[in-house]
């Protein structure tokens, strides 16, 4: 961490310290309040915002046949939020033990020549590909359920992927171009993005990890985690990486 840390800083911390984060509101008013705190050339505003801007949506757009398990999606949806705030609350801290996967983020919130999409998709590359599958056994022990493939936890949570698949490119393009006060950015480079990291694909591999380290002993299960966390880290910088260094969004085909 750097040794003049940001003066935003240390009000968001009181925020997270001061937080009791039960339900989806909670977690909705936390990340408003770091929101309101973290200033424009703060990388992690944007995936803040990202989040937020994401929470409202999935919350406001609910599956059209109503969730088969609520109580199971809200206890998840808190969980996960929580290792944000955890990891975050960790790296204002000082703590030695912030996983790798979000201190590339962390790191990197004041770098130049990033825009905000980049910084989003950094850190829902960390919660998601890191955070996830922890967040899912965290929840299921909580709710004393282990979901199976077409059970009514695992339908739920492959209903808000088909939501966040929707959801997301607009929410990035807002990110890009929505903002006030904020110089517009290069909405064309959200394809090159969402082409390197795909949400559904990563929250698949959540869930598949998720039941392979139920199968682990507790010494496994945690060198599989650190693998998985150095793996994550890996692909965090290359989203963070200068656009000029990105492969190109493949052209649609064309009729001949």
């Amino acid at each position: 961490m750097s040794a003049s840390p940001p003066t935003s800083d240390g009000a968001v911390l009181q925020v997270l310290l001061g937080s009791n984060v039960a339900a989806i509101a909670d977690v909705i008013r936390t990340m408003e309040a770091i929101d309101r705190l973290l200033p424009g050339n703060d990388g992690l505003k944007w995936f803040n915002l990202l989040y937020l801007n994401v929470t409202q949506q999935v919350q406001n757009q609910p599956s059209a046949s109503g969730w088969q398990d609520p109580a199971w999606l809200g206890r998840l949806d808190v969980v996960f939020a929580r290792l944000y705030f955890n990891a975050l609350t960790g790296w204002l801290q000082g703590a030695g033990n912030v996983p790798a996967s979000w201190k590339v983020l962390l790191k990197s919130r004041f770098a130049h020549n990033v825009d905000r999409i980049q910084f989003a998709l950094a850190g829902m590359n960390a919660h998601i590909n890191h955070d996830l599958a922890l967040a899912l056994l965290q929840t299921d022990a909580d709710m004393k359920v282990i979901p199976h493939l077409g059970s009514p936890q695992h339908n739920d949570y492959e209903r808000v992927n088909s939501l966040l698949e929707s959801v997301l490119p607009t929410a990035l393009q807002f990110l890009a171009t929505g903002i006030l006060g904020e110089l517009a950015q290069d909405t064309g480079k959200i394809g090159r993005l969402l082409a390197i990291w795909n949400v559904s694909a990563a929250r698949d591999l959540a869930w598949e990890f998720a039941h392979h380290l139920r199968s682990l002993p507790n010494l496994n299960r945690t060198l599989a985690l650190a693998a998985q966390d150095q793996i994550t880290g890996v692909l965090g910088r290359s989203l963070l990486l200068p656009f000029d260094s990105l492969p190109a969004q493949p052209s649609p085909p064309t009729n001949s």
